[in-house]
């Protein structure tokens, strides 16, 4: 009987740890959606934050979503839920920073756009529609920001 408790108290702490993620300390920051982490000692990996889309350093607000991720999590505790590789090889993950979820945070403060091709969190949707309304971050312009997906493709070299 007591090796059977022990068992299920293994189990359990192992699912608890798969839910909370794995923690990594993040060391660098490329733009409003992907930074580096390190995970152990020795290995660093590049991390592009799912569900959303940042704009590109070169269009309007990339420099400004990549300083609010920055501030978010630089030097900070992270933890990662994997989602997989994307076609670049970095880990695609849902991020949390100090008890912030940062792809949430990011579409909250307007430096984001939810990315309609692989968003699974609907409540995203309601952020967005909130920092429209309220012109935060790339909203507050009076133009209409071009979404980068589209940015992208029209500058491929």
């Amino acid at each position: 009987m007591n090796v059977i408790l022990r068992l299920l108290a293994l189990a359990f702490l192992f699912v608890c740890a798969l839910a909370h993620g794995e923690t990594c300390k993040v060391v660098g920051i490329a733009d409003g959606d992907t930074l580096t982490v390190r995970c152990d000692k020795k290995h660093q990996e590049r991390v592009r934050l799912t569900e959303i889309d940042a704009p590109e350093m070169g269009q309007p607000f990339g420099k400004a979503a990549k300083t609010s991720l920055s501030g978010m999590c630089f030097r900070k505790n992270a933890s990662l839920r994997r989602a997989g590789k994307d076609d670049y090889g970095r880990t695609l993950a849902r991020v949390t920073c100090d008890g912030v979820d940062t792809s949430a945070e990011q579409v909250r403060r307007g430096y984001a756009w939810v990315y309609d091709r692989y968003v699974t969190d609907r409540s995203l949707y309601s952020l967005q529609r909130t920092a429209q309304r309220e012109k935060r971050g790339l909203w507050a312009g009076s133009k209409k920001p071009v979404p980068p997906w589209e940015w992208r493709r029209k500058h491929k070299k």
